[in-house]
């Protein structure tokens, strides 16, 4: 991991920085210490013994879904591309919604507590069990490494130190919350997180509005804020854009760090509900993302041509305040920014420790500590031997892995009885051969090769109903292989609780 910004552009008090990670990092430890109190048992680990309620779970969900994409890297995309990257705000937030029609309650109601677990309890096979496995563990890694870049940016911006530095110190964090109280006490630090980086981010953009109007500066230097100008990238393609979309839409159905959630609601109807809130929750908080975007290209458009533009939400209360006000502004955003390094990085820890130690530690209290602390590590290796790139756009691209493969596993495990072992196997294979394939071709080709092979930077287009189409034929063509328990684990999953 390389330093590639320019000091001068890129610089704050240090005293911001040290001061918001320490009060961040103790307020997670202590927090998860505090569910310590509480996690005794092997469900109070895994899913918090189902006993979430909606509210909590939503505040927790829009913790850990909120990440370094949602916190830094929308206002970046924003400052680059201008209205083209409205689309993920767009698209992380509609995600939910489909997760609330298709997958929320059926999910919560098959009893697993991992996704391996409804795979094999679905399609009764050991085979797809494996495989959904190793598909998981690969996404949540994926999903981490931006997230270890992330802080990565952010610790070497408000503080001077050495990229390895944030990256470590996340890691270090959310091995400590994990590693003592499970799912129930990141429950807790994930929904303290969430109110955070809200706050973080909206109580900043009241004081630079106030001021601007104060000064009599115009908000938007008179005009348009996504004026030619200011545009520093060609007009997205109708391919990009359509792929796009449908990889943040499908994406989210497949996120695993999202899904075990629902397993921690006491009934299909609370699922529901926590999806309901979940989506009101995400509405209001990307409206400030996008509003420091819009501002960023009037007051920092040079951060775009420094290659900084993720860190446009630390900078602009600085540069537009400035004073004592903007340091106690910044650091306020700088704790919101770690605080999402650590939620998201804590919840897919949490699930990716569910599934090794199912896998390979037995279950066991034991073993989900030793898993997380191996789910935590590894990707921590490859962000330190890895440069960043844009926080949303590879973000954007694990989104296209996971709807190419989880995605079509759970929509036609949970709606089509025909779904056979052969064809799950098949399909997510076809999707994670097709979709890896063209994000590890375009990131071997150069950054700005998604720009030139479209097709390839957004692959979901193509890679999506790949898998869906095979996993369809395969099924067809298998039909004799689908479990004799069909009919019964349907029921489960569609017939409601009594109340």
């Amino acid at each position: 991991m390389t330093d590639v910004f320019d000091d001068d552009l890129l610089r704050l008090s240090p005293a911001i920085g040290y001061t918001a990670l320490v009060l961040v990092a103790l307020s997670t430890v202590l927090i998860g210490i505090y569910g310590l109190r509480i996690s005794r048992t092997t469900g109070d680990f895994y899913v918090a013994s189902r006993t979430v309620r909606p509210w909590w779970n939503a505040s927790a969900i829009g913790g850990e879904y909120l990440s370094a994409a949602s916190f830094l890297g929308i206002a970046g995309l924003i400052l680059v591309s201008g209205v083209d990257a409205l689309w993920f705000p767009i698209g992380y937030t509609a995600g939910y919604l489909m997760l609330l029609l298709f997958v929320a309650a059926p999910l919560r109601r098959s009893g697993a507590y991992t996704i391996p677990d409804f795979a094999q309890a679905r399609l009764d096979s050991l085979l797809v069990r494996r495989v959904t496995s190793l598909l998981v563990v690969v996404i949540g890694w994926l999903y981490i490494v931006p997230q270890l870049h992330g802080a990565a940016l952010t610790v070497r911006v408000t503080t001077g130190l050495p990229a390895w530095a944030g990256p470590l110190a996340v890691v270090v964090v959310v091995c400590l919350s994990v590693v003592t109280g499970g799912m129930r006490s990141i429950t807790f630090v994930q929904a303290f997180q969430y109110w955070l980086k809200l706050t973080a981010l909206a109580v900043p953009v009241v004081f630079m509005l106030f001021r601007l109007g104060d000064a009599g500066l115009p908000v938007t230097a008179g005009g348009s804020a996504f004026t030619a100008d200011l545009d520093t990238t060609a007009d997205a393609s109708l391919y990009g854009t359509i792929s796009l979309v449908i990889a943040l839409l499908f994406g989210t159905l497949g996120l695993p760090h999202v899904l075990v959630r629902f397993y921690t609601n006491p009934d299909g109807a609370s699922a529901r509900r926590t999806t309901l809130i979940v989506l009101g929750l995400l509405s209001v908080f990307y409206l400030f993302p996008t509003v420091y975007g819009i501002l960023g290209r009037i007051h920092t458009p040079e951060l775009a041509a420094a290659g900084a533009a993720d860190a446009t939400v630390l900078l602009l209360p600085g540069r537009i305040l400035g004073g004592t006000a903007g340091d106690l502004l910044s650091a306020l955003v700088t704790a919101g920014a770690f605080a999402a390094f650590l939620s998201t990085t804590s919840g897919l820890v949490v699930s990716l420790a569910g599934v090794v130690s199912q896998e390979f530690f037995k279950g066991s209290v034991r073993g989900f500590r030793a898993a997380a602390l191996l789910s935590a590590t590894v990707p921590l290796g490859i962000a330190l031997l890895t440069d960043s790139l844009a926080l949303a756009g590879s973000v954007g691209s694990v989104f296209a892995f996971t709807a190419s493969t989880i995605c079509p596993l759970l929509l036609l495990g949970i709606w089509w009885r025909g779904l056979t072992d052969a064809g799950a196997v098949a399909g997510m294979l076809a999707g994670a051969v097709t979709c890896g394939g063209a994000i590890a071709a375009t990131a071997a080709m150069g950054a700005d090769a998604g720009d030139r092979w479209v097709w390839l930077g957004q692959p979901a287009l193509w890679t999506v109903p790949t898998a869906f189409l095979t996993m369809v034929l395969v099924s067809r063509a298998t039909a004799g292989r689908r479990p004799a328990s069909t009919s019964r684990v349907l029921a489960r999953l569609h017939t409601p609780e009594p109340r």
